[in-house]
């Protein structure tokens, strides 16, 4: 076993310090059972082998996160404050080390089952560039925008974990001069830098989540890719929205951050105006944003930085509509923010705005000039946020490669 002082003398800047701890689930191989973990620098702890004589061992004993996060928040309080009390006991360095196992080698998984999924658009600059590349001659910003947070419901049995290669996707296209539509692969495919929520908490059908009872659901987050066929959505989405373009596969980070790991990253939300409808504002206390930086990467290099903190709409804002009409929770379930973009074209999330529909070609380094996606081409998004006492917090990454159409 490698040192005490090696495995937990991580310096506080170290991205995954003792501040922060996420979830996720390993095994020792592709095909072996997954087990819950809390990642510890470069280790991962064994949550069911060290958390077995607690109250929380028959939960974390399954190989995702469900049954754990059906427990609700005095759970989760209760398990980072047990895990933090023993990862800075000197006198428990060998009783924690016994369950440490180093990550070099270890196969990551998802770490939950997603229930459901909602993917919304949540960033006023992305939706306005959106708008002005297809409505060039409208309003960029729907009518509704400013009233709700829009957003549409997902295919969960396509959210895939971080490092699983995205073969291209096929369907139908059409062009505004194409006289018919074709079929085949996508050929404007693109990627869509977001956040992902995660939810603990079943609620019956029929009953809505609040405002000020969002914080009793929201569990973590993950980093997000919505990765999406541009031609495919454009021809197929009037007048129910996205299909095909966007539910071929979405790619999620392996680790989650919980959300008391970011209290310091809370901000104010940018002005909402106008101001929203009572169930969208409540006591105020669940209007907060987050400062997270993003880096987004293609072949290794970096081609954006989107900022969460400039997102329009808060994570309650965005729980509290989606069960407003009664619809339930189910612990597992995942609604992601939509694409993380700012107000410079180096802030923009994903290619469609980067190289404005493929029109504007972006330069990396080399020379070489990107517009969608090409079969081969890698994309990591990593974030960081800042922690408690001047520390960084970095978000596990999510990362794919875009393989040939099968």
């Amino acid at each position: 076993m490698t040192s005490s002082r090696h495995v937990l003398d991580l310096p506080s800047d170290h991205p995954f310090s003792l501040h922060h701890l996420p979830y996720g689930a390993v095994s020792a191989g592709p095909d072996a059972t997954p087990r819950l973990a809390v990642r510890v620098g470069d280790h991962a702890l064994d949550l069911a082998a060290f958390a077995a004589d607690t109250p929380w061992a028959g939960p974390l004993a399954a190989p995702v996160l469900n049954p754990f996060l059906e427990l609700g928040p005095s759970a989760w309080a209760g398990l980072r404050e047990h895990l933090s009390r023993a990862l800075t006991d000197p006198e428990r360095r060998a009783e924690v080390e016994e369950h440490l196992r180093p990550l070099a080698g270890m196969t990551t998984h998802l770490p939950l089952e997603v229930r459901d999924y909602v993917d919304f658009y949540a960033s006023e600059q992305h939706a306005t560039n959106v708008g002005r590349i297809f409505r060039p001659e409208g309003e960029p910003l729907t009518p509704n925008w400013k009233h709700l947070p829009i957003g549409y419901h997902g295919r969960s049995s396509t959210i895939v974990v971080s490092g699983t290669d995205i073969p291209r996707p096929v369907g139908q296209r059409k062009a505004p001069s194409d006289p018919q539509p074709t079929f085949g692969p996508s050929t404007k495919l693109d990627i869509e830098a977001e956040l992902g929520f995660v939810v603990g908490g079943s609620t019956p059908l029929g009953s809505s989540v609040g405002i000020d009872e969002a914080a009793d659901h929201l569990f973590g987050v993950a980093l997000f890719n919505d990765w999406s066929a541009r031609d495919l959505q454009a021809w197929e989405y009037v007048p129910l929205g996205p299909f095909l373009g966007k539910s071929f596969a979405s790619s999620v980070a392996a680790w989650i951050t919980p959300m008391a790991a970011l209290e310091t990253a809370r901000v104010e939300l940018p002005p909402q105006d106008p101001r929203p409808l009572p169930y969208l504002t409540g006591s105020g206390a669940g209007l907060f944003g987050l400062d997270i930086t993003m880096e987004v990467s293609l072949n290794g290099t970096v081609v954006s930085r989107p900022p969460y903190r400039q997102m329009y709409w808060s994570p309650a804002q965005m729980l509290a509509h989606l069960t407003v009409n009664g619809a339930r929770l189910s612990s597992g379930d995942l609604f992601a923010s939509g694409t993380v973009s700012g107000t410079q074209r180096e802030q923009r999330g994903s290619f469609l705005e980067l190289s404005w529909n493929g029109t504007e070609p972006f330069t990396l380094p080399d020379g070489s000039e990107h517009t969608f996606l090409q079969d081969g081409d890698t994309v990591t998004i990593t974030a960081t946020a800042p922690g408690p006492h001047g520390s960084t917090l970095g978000l596990a990454e999510v990362t794919g490669t875009i393989r040939p159409t099968r």
